[in-house]
């Protein structure tokens, strides 16, 4: 990742941090805020490839943990296992599919939903694992497929070098 790309994705996570705990925590649907900085790995992913998307999940995932009163470096940890296995999982797929994103990202953001509460409530904190994920998993994953399009754009901006045609370290 070349210098620029590391100063444009520094500045998406924190603009999109920013926006997580400003305007996102303030949205509650069934009693529960959607998680946009999962939008980053997933994006990443699908995007640049694993490598990438490992990354971004991890620092954006650390950037979250500052914030969150749970085990510090879950995030991070359900960010880069997020960011990677998108990227794997799409690294063959034609980037010309209708709603790929779209759906990648409704798919995902309910695995990172449900692996968050499974690898929190194994850390001992098992108030995770509760009724509240019926709801708390579509919330997420629907918030997430409605802003994909977007997120995928951005994150395409941050990850390309200047004067790259591709992403850095994609060979698509």
């Amino acid at each position: 990742m070349s210098g620029r790309a590391l100063i444009r994705t520094a500045v998406l996570i924190g603009v999109t941090l920013l926006f997580q705990t400003t305007v996102v925590l303030e949205i509650r649907i069934g009693g529960m805020a959607p998680d946009v900085m999962l939008l980053l790995p997933i994006a990443a992913g699908l995007v640049a490839g694993p490598v990438e998307g490992a990354v971004v999940g991890f620092v954006a995932g650390i950037a979250a943990d500052l914030l969150l009163p749970a085990p510090f470096g879950l995030s991070a940890l359900v960010g880069s296992l997020i960011g990677f296995g998108v990227g794997a999982a799409t690294a063959s797929l034609p980037r010309d599919i209708p709603g790929l994103s779209v759906l990648v990202a409704l798919a995902a953001s309910g695995i990172a939903v449900m692996l968050y509460a499974v690898l929190g409530a194994l850390l001992g904190e098992s108030q995770f694992i509760h009724a509240g994920l019926a709801v708390m998993i579509p919330v997420v994953a629907v918030t997430n497929a409605v802003l994909a399009v977007p997120a995928v754009r951005l994150t395409r901006w941050a990850l390309m070098a200047s004067g790259d045609r591709a992403p850095t370290g994609s060979q698509r």
